[in-house]
């Protein structure tokens, strides 16, 4: 059996692959997009990342005719309402670089300091099969809060971690060890829940 991971992202692949390792024991092949050479994306227009995560699984699913899974998630800021949430990226209103969303970040809570600045990490990830329609979905979030400058390290395409402390290290994301990172990963958490969901509905 063939299941596709449905992300362009490199890095988040590698992750999501490592979570399903389980899954490749029981003669389950992971494909990529790169590998069935799909460059397009949905456009999302879910409200929630539980609902961008089935939009794209869907997406790929019904293209590819393949059980996929996907993800979403992002940050949300507790005394913003959750936001930038699903926006994370558009935040300010259009697709931003990672420096414009760092900056409207600290913009955004400038008149905040100390506890008003907790904030989440959070995602969602999703299976879906277009031959049962059997979808499962697993979330999983990171406790923090929004620093008043950023770090020093950053990692391209992760603007919002260069923000963000986790809450048990009292560190940047960007400056965790790799043993730290693998221990509050939630996107690792929670695909490897979302692979035992796949396991025992592939022995029905």
């Amino acid at each position: 059996m063939k299941i596709l991971i449905a992300t362009h992202n490199p890095g988040k692949l590698a992750e999501i692959e490592k979570s399903l390792s389980i899954l490749e024991k029981k003669n389950v092949q992971l494909i990529s997009l790169k590998e069935l050479g799909i460059n397009q994306s949905p456009r999302e227009t879910g409200e929630t990342f539980q609902e961008n995560s089935l939009l794209k699984a869907k997406y790929y699913a019904e293209l590819t005719n393949l059980p996929t899974i996907a993800d979403d998630g992002g940050l949300g800021i507790d005394i913003l309402n959750g936001e930038p949430g699903v926006k994370s990226r558009r935040w300010p209103g259009h697709e931003a670089t990672d420096e414009e969303l760092i900056a409207y970040t600290l913009n955004s809570l400038r008149s905040y300091i100390g506890a008003d600045r907790t904030a989440y990490l959070q995602t969602c990830i999703t299976f879906y099969d277009p031959k049962t329609k059997k979808t499962f979905y697993e979330t999983e979030k990171i406790d923090g809060y929004i620093a008043e400058t950023p770090s020093n390290k950053r990692i391209k395409g992760y603007p919002f971690r260069a923000l963000f402390i986790i809450k048990k290290f009292r560190k940047y994301y960007d400056e965790l060890t790799d043993e730290e990172h693998k221990e509050i990963n939630h996107r690792l958490k929670a695909a490897k829940r979302l692979a035992k969901k796949i396991q025992s509905y592939l022995l029905q």
